[in-house]
């Protein structure tokens, strides 16, 4: 069990985590896909404090989400003055994102099937 001082990753959201890097995702992605598919909504120190990932590793995590379109982001006024704290949502349904891991399997999975008719052909 994950144990980061405040909510922590129980022993299911391990093994989803471990099935996501098995999938192909970093283990930073897949930890932070499972923290924020328990939780409505987080910011990304809440995430550094509930998973024991470092600044950088939410951050590279939370580009890899944007790219995927799988995150929305609000800002969110702190008291006093300083920059507004992101706080991320995850958009899409977390049964779409393994889909998505789904159909890129399958399409590699087809491609090398043709490389293994072609060999088949190759060696008549």
């Amino acid at each position: 069990m994950i144990s980061t001082g405040g909510k922590l990753l129980d022993d299911s959201s391990e093994e989803i985590i471990d099935s996501l890097k098995s999938l192909g995702m970093t283990r930073n992605l897949a930890t932070t896909v499972a923290y924020l598919s328990n939780v409505s909504e987080a910011s990304s120190q809440e995430i550094e404090m509930k998973t024991g990932l470092r600044q950088p590793e939410v951050s590279v995590a939370m580009r890899s989400m944007r790219e995927h379109d799988w995150i929305s982001i609000h800002n969110e006024k702190v008291t006093g003055k300083g920059r507004p704290t992101k706080i991320y949502t995850l958009k899409t349904p977390f049964d779409n994102i393994v889909k998505h891991y789904e159909s890129k399997i399958r399409e590699e999975n087809e491609a090398r099937m043709r490389i293994i008719d072609k060999l088949k052909d190759l060696a008549k």
